[in-house]
Protein backbone atom coordinates (compact mmCIF):
# COMPACT_ATOMS: atom_id res chain seq x y z
CA UNK A 1 0.00 0.00 0.00
CA UNK A 2 1.51 3.32 -1.02
CA UNK A 3 1.17 6.53 0.97
CA UNK A 4 -1.69 7.84 -1.20
CA UNK A 5 -3.73 4.65 -0.62
CA UNK A 6 -2.97 4.77 3.10
CA UNK A 7 -4.08 8.40 3.27
CA UNK A 8 -7.33 7.57 1.45
CA UNK A 9 -8.02 4.66 3.80
CA UNK A 10 -7.44 6.85 6.87
CA UNK A 11 -9.82 9.49 5.50
CA UNK A 12 -12.48 6.86 4.77
CA UNK A 13 -12.17 5.43 8.28
CA UNK A 14 -12.47 8.88 9.83
CA UNK A 15 -15.52 9.71 7.72
CA UNK A 16 -17.15 6.41 8.71
CA UNK A 17 -16.50 7.10 12.39
CA UNK A 18 -17.79 10.65 12.01
CA UNK A 19 -21.03 9.31 10.51
CA UNK A 20 -21.38 6.98 13.49
CA UNK A 21 -20.90 9.95 15.85
CA UNK A 22 -23.64 11.86 14.02
CA UNK A 23 -25.96 8.85 14.24
CA UNK A 24 -25.30 8.54 17.99
CA UNK A 25 -26.14 12.24 18.39
CA UNK A 26 -29.31 11.97 16.29
CA UNK A 27 -30.55 8.88 18.15
CA UNK A 28 -29.82 10.48 21.53
CA UNK A 29 -31.95 13.45 20.48
CA UNK A 30 -34.79 11.20 19.31
CA UNK A 31 -34.60 9.26 22.58
CA UNK A 32 -35.03 12.55 24.50
CA UNK A 33 -37.82 13.97 22.30
CA UNK A 34 -35.47 16.61 20.88
CA UNK A 35 -35.14 17.71 17.27
CA UNK A 36 -31.57 16.87 16.18
CA UNK A 37 -31.56 19.56 13.50
CA UNK A 38 -32.73 22.21 15.96
CA UNK A 39 -30.07 21.22 18.50
CA UNK A 40 -27.40 21.18 15.80
CA UNK A 41 -28.40 24.67 14.61
CA UNK A 42 -28.11 26.00 18.15
CA UNK A 43 -24.48 24.89 18.14
CA UNK A 44 -23.72 25.88 14.56
CA UNK A 45 -26.19 28.63 13.55
CA UNK A 46 -24.19 29.72 10.51
CA UNK A 47 -24.25 26.31 8.87
CA UNK A 48 -26.88 25.32 6.37
CA UNK A 49 -28.51 21.90 6.45
CA UNK A 50 -26.04 19.19 7.42
CA UNK A 51 -26.28 16.42 4.83
CA UNK A 52 -24.61 13.90 7.14
CA UNK A 53 -27.20 14.66 9.82
CA UNK A 54 -30.00 14.24 7.26
CA UNK A 55 -28.56 10.83 6.33
CA UNK A 56 -28.25 9.84 9.99
CA UNK A 57 -31.87 10.81 10.65
CA UNK A 58 -32.92 8.27 8.04
CA UNK A 59 -31.17 5.58 10.11
CA UNK A 60 -32.64 6.49 13.50
CA UNK A 61 -35.43 4.44 15.02
CA UNK A 62 -38.31 5.50 17.27
CA UNK A 63 -37.21 5.83 20.87
CA UNK A 64 -39.38 2.85 21.83
CA UNK A 65 -37.25 0.65 19.55
CA UNK A 66 -33.88 2.24 20.34
CA UNK A 67 -31.35 1.21 22.86
CA UNK A 68 -30.24 3.68 25.48
CA UNK A 69 -27.57 6.18 24.50
CA UNK A 70 -25.95 7.28 27.76
CA UNK A 71 -25.36 11.02 28.08
CA UNK A 72 -21.69 10.42 28.92
CA UNK A 73 -21.23 8.33 25.77
CA UNK A 74 -22.65 11.06 23.56
CA UNK A 75 -20.55 13.76 25.22
CA UNK A 76 -17.43 11.61 24.92
CA UNK A 77 -18.00 10.93 21.24
CA UNK A 78 -18.68 14.60 20.52
CA UNK A 79 -15.52 15.55 22.37
CA UNK A 80 -13.47 12.97 20.51
CA UNK A 81 -14.44 14.64 17.22
CA UNK A 82 -13.93 18.16 18.50
CA UNK A 83 -17.61 19.09 18.50
CA UNK A 84 -17.27 21.20 21.61
CA UNK A 85 -20.01 23.64 20.58
CA UNK A 86 -22.47 20.80 20.07
CA UNK A 87 -21.41 19.18 23.35
CA UNK A 88 -22.07 22.49 25.11
CA UNK A 89 -25.61 22.68 23.65
CA UNK A 90 -26.23 19.05 24.65
CA UNK A 91 -25.11 19.85 28.21
CA UNK A 92 -27.51 22.80 28.26
CA UNK A 93 -30.34 20.48 27.17
CA UNK A 94 -29.37 18.02 29.90
CA UNK A 95 -29.59 20.82 32.48
CA UNK A 96 -33.07 21.73 31.20
CA UNK A 97 -34.17 18.08 31.43
CA UNK A 98 -32.94 17.75 35.00
CA UNK A 99 -34.60 21.02 35.93
CA UNK A 100 -37.93 19.94 34.40
CA UNK A 101 -37.97 16.54 36.10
Amino acid sequence: MNSKELEERIIQNYQGEEKMMILVFAQWCINHNLDPEEIYLKAYPDQSKNISLQEALELTVPKEEAGDVPDETLLGVLSMFGNDDLAFVVMEELKKMKKDS
